[in-house]
């Protein structure tokens, strides 16, 4: 080997030997006696920090009850609505609490809470992490650390605070034997309806004193901590009783588990339903659901609960005390004044809601929920149980026309296309054998879906429906603020089979007035609370959202529904005032219930009339209130939209709708395409209506009129299906008895399937 060799030998392995003494000096640094070092560090930095907090946190003297103030609710203008706050807690010794009382809310909430520490540190752990996503209170507590809450600390969800709870329900758990702690959290509890403490809850929902309430009772008193709004018998949705019974049955099991109950003594406990609430000063009449709704919405927002029943809050809603007084006022005169519940059993169970929005800020200007407590306990306005009913057919139009739709024949659908009308016509390409029959076994020939809008024909909307398709149109519904869980996407939704209420269809309707973009129909514009002495306002969503309809699509819509109004179903009622205005009337089978949802440029009003039995709130007929036949949605609901509308426009009544469109009542209609199919299925020159709706009006009673687009064809001479197809090949369909072959249920679970006018 060469000097040359060497030297390159001698630099290759010092080379080497540089690069193992930096890789050694890498393994040094991170080595597994270092990393576990200093995680020991941080775990004892963390304990000895925890101990300084231990020692630095006393309990503090207990305050809740010195905070708690009244909630002030306003009117749009500032006026003072209702002041809602006269504390309603009384505290009550453990003795006087039976035993087995006691125990249901060890049950409900805490099992081990005879031997804990006072602290959950899985759930708490969780509770910290979901805290720290923002995702509000979901950490399960123990009794103590629930009770430390109530009456040492606030309601904010914060990592200091959870830390704080932590370290103060450790030191009570240490002070206090458990009895006192479970007596300091049931006398601290809020239960609803303004009541705090056991003894308070018992008073409020069974009218007795807390020593004789029973198991059965103390486990629905235990079950309500959960969610005292959600959990009130009295004002609970379907939904909401159902979750209280199960939690109720939960607690029940859980004392037979833990040696409390026996099996035998379990299996005897039925639910007392508790009675329903007084009303507390100065919420009579319709301040009661307006308050109501206002605090449900907070809650839904994440305002906590218990913390806004504390007190401190000032609400302002959107609604307009003039509009509110008119709204009231023509429920009076329009339909109330007409009832004689001593003359008629059935003017007894009539119901009335309604809902009334501006569709620029989305705001509730009026609400009509009923009689008021304690006559009636729902808000008609918000309840949800009853068939919107043929209110529901613009949203299938909507739908055929944002998703450019097309009959069997490929046709596109419009306004102007044209469906087969006839009585218990089959529909065509449905999956389910559907085949409903129109108003009173009306039948219609060859029609437009504008007169057959105007006229509410079923047999064009069922076969409508299976052009779309059904599940295109649950989607659409849902996009305008209905709930898709109470729709059932069989043929009978497209009758308006499932349940709706007056507020999600005002809210509906408000989207196509403000030119397909999203309204939500909100009834609280503003919320402050003091925090720290400084008046904060909870940031709330925007009424407004986003477009989920084309303006074309929307504005056409409200083109067709001014020619319900001109030339249809509320003719009678609406037509000839000094506004203009669209809107749609429904009537669901055997008459329970019936609907008016209109509206003019400025104004969106839903109208609901529902049949209820006093007893048990059961669904009835409404058939003969107030001395009549049926009472159809042209009747009572657009009576009172009418007299509403009027007087909460006022003098403002010169609007005009600001339309994009070329299609639909309010303007010519543009020929009807020609299909591509044979001679015998096209619809020939004379078939295509050659004037708008309004240019044929129909009669008062919104029967089809003579008119070449909407001529019924002879009873006595039915027409044959096969020698008579739709232009188009559309077929037609609406139910309103058994339909044929399949669909018996519809949406909502019921078997009301008939949707008339």
């Amino acid at each position: 080997m060469g000097r040359a060799d060497a030297r390159r030998a001698q630099q290759g392995s010092a080379r080497r030997a540089r690069q193992k003494d930096k890789k050694s000096g890498i393994r040094r640094f991170f080595t597994w006696k270092k990393l576990l070092g200093a995680f020991l560090g941080v775990c004892l930095l963390g304990i000895l920090g925890f101990i300084g907090l231990y020692l630095y946190v006393d309990i503090p003297q207990g305050n809740s009850a010195a905070k708690l103030q009244s909630n002030v609710y306003k009117y749009a203008d500032g006026k003072v609505m209702a002041r809602v706050g006269d504390v309603n807690r009384e505290t009550v010794p453990l003795e006087r609490i039976p035993k087995d009382v006691q125990r249901t809310f060890v049950a409900a909430e805490n099992k081990s809470f005879y031997d804990d520490s006072g602290v959950d540190l899985k759930g708490t752990l969780r509770g910290v992490l979901n805290t720290l996503r923002g995702q509000g209170k979901q950490g399960g507590s123990t009794i103590t650390q629930q009770y430390v809450k109530n009456y040492y600390l606030s309601q904010e969800q914060t990592v200091s605070r959870k830390l704080q709870e932590i370290v103060i329900s450790l030191k009570v758990d240490n002070k206090y034997n458990k009895d006192t702690i479970l007596a300091g959290y049931i006398n601290t509890s809020y239960y609803g309806r303004g009541a705090y403490g056991i003894q308070a809850a018992a008073q409020a929902y069974y009218r007795k004193d807390v020593e004789k309430l029973t198991v059965s009772e103390g486990a629905y008193l235990a079950s309500l901590l959960q969610a005292p709004s959600q959990y009130d018998w009295a004002t609970a949705t379907p939904a909401g009783k159902k979750r209280v019974k199960e939690r109720w049955a939960y607690t029940l099991d859980n004392m037979v588990e833990m040696k409390w109950l026996s099996a035998a003594d379990r299996a005897k406990q039925t639910f007392e339903e508790p009675r329903g609430p007084k009303p507390l000063p100065g919420m009579g009449g319709q301040t009661s659901y307006l308050v109501k709704q206002a605090k449900q919405e907070l809650f839904a927002q994440g305002v906590d609960e218990r913390e806004f029943e504390a007190g401190g809050w000032t609400v302002t809603l959107g609604i307009d005390k003039k509009k509110q007084q008119a709204l009231e006022r023509s429920v009076k005169r329009k339909l109330t004044d007409d009832l004689d519940p001593k003359k008629r059993k059935v003017d007894g169970d009539a119901q009335l809601g309604a809902t009334s929005v501006d569709p620029k800020t989305g705001h509730i200007v009026a609400m009509y929920g009923g009689a008021g407590y304690p006559k009636h306990y729902t808000n008609n306005a918000t309840r949800s149980d009853y068939q919107p009913a043929s209110t529901f057919k613009p949203l299938i139009l909507a739908s055929a026309m944002e998703n450019n739709a097309v009959t069997q024949d490929r046709v596109p659908i419009t306004p102007n296309t044209i469906y087969d009308g006839r009585n218990r016509r089959p529909v065509v390409g449905g999956d389910i054998a559907f085949a409903p029959p129109n108003e009173d076994e009306q039948p219609y020939g060859k029609i437009s879906v504008q007169t057959a809008t105007n006229n509410s024909v079923n047999a064009v909307f069922a076969q409508m429906g299976a052009d779309v398709g059904l599940e295109e149109i649950k989607k659409t519904a849902v996009s305008l603020g209905m709930d898709g869980s109470r729709i059932d996407a069989k043929p009978a939704m497209t009758l308006g089979t499932m349940g709706a209420s007056p507020l999600q269809m005002a809210g509906a309707y408000a989207t196509l007035d403000n030119h397909g973009k999203k309204v939500t129909p909100t009834l609280v514009k503003k919320a402050v609370h003091p925090v720290d002495g400084v008046e904060t306002s909870v940031p709330l969503k925007d009424p407004i959202g986003d477009q989920v309809l084309s303006r074309r699509t929307a504005d056409t819509l409200t083109s067709v529904l001014t020619g319900v109004v001109n030339d249809g179903t509320a003719t009678e009622s609406v037509k000839n005032t000094a506004y203009e205005a669209a809107g749609k009337t429904g009537t669901s089978d055997d008459n329970k219930s019936a609907w008016f949802v209109g509206y003019t440029p400025k104004l969106v009003t839903a109208v609901g009339m529902f049949g209820e039995s006093p007893k048990g709130g059961t669904q009835v007929t409404l058939k003969g209130t107030g001395g009549g036949g049926r009472v159809n949605g042209g009747g009572y609901p657009a009576r009172v939209w009418a007299d509403y509308t009027e007087s909460a426009l006022g003098g403002n009544t010169g609007a005009e709708f600001d339309l994009d469109t070329d299609l639909g009542a309010g303007v010519p209609p543009t020929p009807t395409p020609t299909p591509s199919k044979t001679p015998s299925k096209s619809p020939t020159p004379s078939e295509t209506p050659s004037k708008s709706p309004s240019q044929t009006p129909s009669s008062p009673s919104g029967r089809p009129s003579n008119s070449e687009s909407g001529k019924p064809s002879d009873p006595a001479t039915p027409t044959d299906p096969s020698s008579s197809p739709p232009a188009g090949g559309v077929d037609g369909g609406d139910t309103g008895g058994k339909p044929t072959g399949g669909d018996a249920g519809g949406g909502g679970g019921r078997d009301s399937l008939t949707d008339f006018n």
